[in-house]
């Protein structure tokens, strides 16, 4: 089992009110907005956020994010690591923290208010709360030889079923589920070694990257663009980039150009001629064309196919 545990980061980030807050009940589901426990699989919020999440923090709310197969990129605060799942990182509120994942990836996410957390926190030990479990965490989960890890990734297969099968889970089923997760987590936390860190430079550098393709990336600009930016050689960050996420950065612009297209395909109404345009792409016969090279289907059988996973609101 592979450990990451927060205290060991040297320093935290100098201002988090420069990463971005989002709040999930307003970005992507209304049923967070008053629900104390929330489940979501990762296949669900990839169609909506994407594969390559940049940097951001939850404002009171603690998530767990399990990813059961493929290499995961995490960065939590100045560290970044690569895992390969099963595997699972917890993020206290207000921690910064990115992560992509493969294509294949599947997993689950659960988002708790941090009143409610701290309430099952305190009930599994009132005397002594782990304390690593109020900290950033990573822990690469080996079933076939950890007794707790096959029992924890059995809890979240049924809290899965849960919240696929019923349109309203019992909240008491949810929180008796979590506290039994939060149980495993702190078992497993119990003995560790903490993970290496990458250069924090590196992580600024790929930091700085993101927040410049979120802001460009409809320009279709050339990556020199962002190079010239951020101070640094194409061959630097294409480095820096394939180390932290497995990618190239020109795959990075790419596959943001793809989130936000099937995002719009998916959770909008718009003709495809016109989400082409608003992508900054002048023929939609060329859109079409890059949509079905990266996704393997067209943008019409793309809509179809998705159109029944629209989260509801």
């Amino acid at each position: 089992m592979v450990f990451y545990n927060g205290d060991h980061l040297k320093e935290p980030l100098s201002n988090t009110e420069k990463i971005p807050n989002i709040d999930i009940g307003k970005a992507y589901d209304q049923r967070y907005i008053n629900a104390d426990i929330h489940y979501e699989n990762v296949a669900n919020l990839a169609d909506f956020f994407g594969r390559n999440m940049p940097i951001h923090h939850h404002d009171r709310f603690y998530q767990i994010h399990f990813f059961l197969n493929e290499n995961v990129h995490v960065h939590l605060d100045e560290a970044s690591f690569s895992v390969q799942g099963p595997m699972f990182f917890l993020t206290p509120p207000t921690t910064p923290h990115a992560f992509v994942t493969d294509s294949q990836t599947t997993g689950h996410v659960i988002t708790v208010r941090q009143e409610t957390y701290w309430k099952l926190m305190n009930e599994i030990d009132t005397v002594h709360p782990p304390k690593s479990l109020n900290t950033p965490l990573c822990v690469e989960l080996k079933p076939e030889i950890n007794k707790i890890a096959e029992h924890l990734l059995s809890l979240l297969a049924f809290m899965a079923f849960e919240a696929e099968k019923f349109e309203k889970p019992y909240n008491c089923v949810h929180s008796a589920l979590l506290q039994l997760i939060l149980v495993d987590i702190s078992r497993l936390s119990e003995n560790h070694s903490p993970e290496q860190n990458t250069r924090k430079e590196d992580v600024r550098v790929f930091r700085r990257f993101n927040e410049m393709i979120e802001s460009n990336f409809k320009q279709h600009a050339a990556l020199h663009f962002y190079t010239e930016q951020i101070g640094v050689t194409e061959g630097r960050l294409n480095n820096i980039c394939r180390r932290l996420t497995g990618q190239s950065s020109k795959s990075l612009i790419t596959d943001r150009l793809m989130q936000e297209a099937r995002r719009l395909l998916i959770f909008t109404l718009s003709p495809i001629t016109e989400i082409s345009y608003e992508l900054g792409f002048k023929d939609p016969g060329y859109f079409s064309r890059f949509f079905s090279r990266s996704e393997g289907l067209s943008p019409s059988d793309y809509r179809e196919q998705k159109l029944d996973r629209k989260p509801s609101t």
